[in-house]
């Protein structure tokens, strides 16, 4: 690694011209270049007060020439692929939400410029807008535009990439990075995570019962589903959907009378267990409503709850607490830590002092939180799941959690799709769940299948009235949870290829040397990309009864074999597949299967 040290707040490192903006003799600013490799480099900057203080706003600017970019992508832009202006916000991430990254790339999915920050505990907001009067992007990352913590010294380092190659490997290179870093190592994922699940939330809402649970569960275990996550609703026998009666945390007998029973017979069944916590809110009709009143970051009237402040050492040890009892009593086998993000302060309480508190800066709190968590229910159970949802996916939050799920988006397949692909982009080892997945149970059956079809790349969550379904929908998910499983080594742990994000993915293709799986999801010429390995998956995540394959050399004679949705085969036949396009007929969310 070649290192260039330069001790003023300006950088020109190749056509760059990188400037620290906003410091002053108060906080003085300098910033050092390292070469990583030809189109990487390292911006290390460097900031040194005075004394403990507040630091001024302080941004890193430089300019990109805008050629060849049509598309940009960040871990919150979901179905918004488009390119941004100058004059707009920057992107903000933190350590609960999103993630410091953002790629710019052209139609064909080539990167142009990739650049990440090491900082994923403070809020950051990272900028790459088009300047209308002289196409060029202005980038730039903002720090300390919220209060923090007093410091006299703050570093931290921009990656910057622009290798042309295809943004995934990019992006898939930057979570390396981070796992690199001190204080950035994930959790490990236990196998128990990686199994398709059973989810009560959209099938019970609030309205649960054990009795209601264990019939699911009994139905999901022999669909193929390894575990289920109890959602809202065990806490409470009110069923508005608010939070009000969050923070006790006391089982509601006329829903589960006898919770350790509950979960053993749900063991009995062979599945695991998890149980939904959303961690900073009391209630304000919970009983301990009063007692932490004066510990909140904030309320939310529209939710009836309050946001308690993890600066406070009691309050901390409280929502530890919780968890450590409930998996201990319980035999839980993990949780759903819900809302992280909330953990969100006022412009009264960030600058609130306390000599009870121990901690100035709320991200800073947070962190210890969600690492003392996952460190002492380890002490209990070290194969303990935690699942956080979309947006708090970041690379510190891979410390605190082995789960991550899309954020919900109900009936949704395609936005399902978008989520699944977004989060696992970023995710590295660490394991993506699909949103909990329902459909009308009248649904034709291959449009219900797209529900699933459009999840692949992510473990499945199922979350409707199984009992409630006709026969051949449960012939479909039986089937698809089947394929996840078989196939699971391409689709969770191959190498992951989202083509077109700025069609939001309508090809998706996965690897492992030996398989190869490729999914089309819109009406277009599938290139199934490279040398083809001995077994090829072509599936039609479409509702059309055909895709078209465009093969760039002869394979010779294969087997084709063709089955519908519901696992039915179609046809099986010998077809001599030469260089060109083919048509495949096959059913609405059908597979073909080519192999020698």
């Amino acid at each position: 690694m070649k290192e260039e040290a330069l001790n003023n707040d300006t950088l020109q490192v190749g056509p760059y011209h990188f400037q620290l903006s906003g410091c002053n003799e108060q906080f003085r600013g300098s910033m050092t270049r390292a070469t990583v490799q030809e189109g990487v480099e390292l911006i290390h900057i460097k900031l040194e007060g005075e004394s403990l203080q507040q630091p001024p706003t302080i941004e890193l600017i430089w300019h990109h020439p805008g050629i060849d970019i049509q598309g940009s992508w960040y871990p919150s832009a979901y179905r918004s692929k488009r390119l941004r202006v100058d004059w707009e916000e920057g992107v903000v991430s933190k350590s609960t939400y999103s993630a410091p990254v953002f790629s710019l790339f052209n139609v064909q999915g080539s990167n142009r410029l990739t650049f990440a920050f090491s900082d994923a505990l403070n809020s950051v907001a990272l900028s790459a807008g088009v300047n209308e009067e002289t196409a060029t992007f202005r980038c730039g990352v903002k720090l300390f535009f919220e209060p923090s913590a007093p410091m006299s010294v703050y570093e931290a380092t921009l990656r910057l990439d622009t290798r042309e190659i295809a943004y995934y490997e990019c992006l898939n290179d930057v979570q390396k990075w981070w796992v690199s870093l001190p204080g950035y190592t994930p959790a490990l994922v236990p196998e128990s995570a990686k199994l398709p699940m059973y989810s009560t939330w959209y099938s019970f809402h609030q309205q649960l019962t054990s009795e209601g649970i264990e019939q699911e569960c009994r139905l999901a275990k022999q669909l193929g589903c390894e575990a289920v996550i109890v959602d809202d609703g065990w806490q409470t026998s009110d069923n508005t959907r608010g939070y009000a009666y969050c923070g006790d945390w006391e089982v509601c007998d006329e829903k589960i009378p006898d919770m350790k029973a509950h979960v053993e017979r749900v063991h009995q069944l062979g599945m695991k267990y998890l149980l939904w916590y959303s961690v900073p809110f009391i209630g304000f009709k919970s009983k301990n409503w009063d007692r932490y009143k004066g510990k909140m970051l904030k309320t939310i009237d529209s939710l009836q709850t309050g946001v308690l402040d993890p600066r406070y050492p009691d309050v901390r040890e409280f929502i530890i607490n919780l968890y450590e009892t409930a998996l201990a009593e319980w035999d839980l086998d993990g949780f759903k830590l819900d809302f992280v993000d909330s953990f969100v302060g006022t412009e009264e309480t960030i600058y609130k002092e306390d000599s009870s508190m121990d901690y100035i800066s709320i991200p800073e709190a947070v962190d210890c939180l969600m690492s003392n968590i996952i460190d002492r229910l380890r002490l209990i159970k070290p194969d303990v799941m935690i699942e956080f949802r979309q947006n708090y996916i970041g690379p510190l939050m891979r410390k605190y959690g082995n789960m991550f799920r899309a954020t919900d988006c109900p009936n949704d397949a395609i936005e399902n799709r978008i989520r699944t692909l977004d989060v696992r982009l970023l995710s590295g080892d660490t394991v993506v769940h699909s949103d909990m997945m329902m459909w009308h149970p009248q649904e034709p059956v291959e449009s219900s299948a797209l529900q699933i079809v459009n999840t692949l790349f992510s473990v499945p969550q199922i979350s409707v009235l199984l009992d409630r379904l006709p026969e051949e929908h449960l012939q479909m998910v039986r089937y698809w949870l089947s394929f996840w499983r078989e196939h699971r080594d391409v689709l969770l742990d191959g190498r992951l290829k989202p083509q077109h994000p700025d069609f939001l993915y309508p090809l998706v293709i996965a690897d492992n040397g030996h398989k190869r799986i490729v999914c089309a999801y819109g009406d277009v010429t599938v290139k199934q990309g490279g040398i083809h390995p001995e077994l090829v998956l072509f599936v039609n995540g479409t509702l059309n009864s055909r895709i078209y394959v465009e093969i760039e050399e002869d394979w010779g004679a294969k087997w084709v074999e063709v089955r519908d949705c519901k696992g039915q085969l179609i046809t099986k036949e010998r077809l001599e597949l030469k260089a060109g396009i083919h048509r495949l007929d096959i059913p609405p969310c059908g597979v073909a299967t080519v192999y020698e």
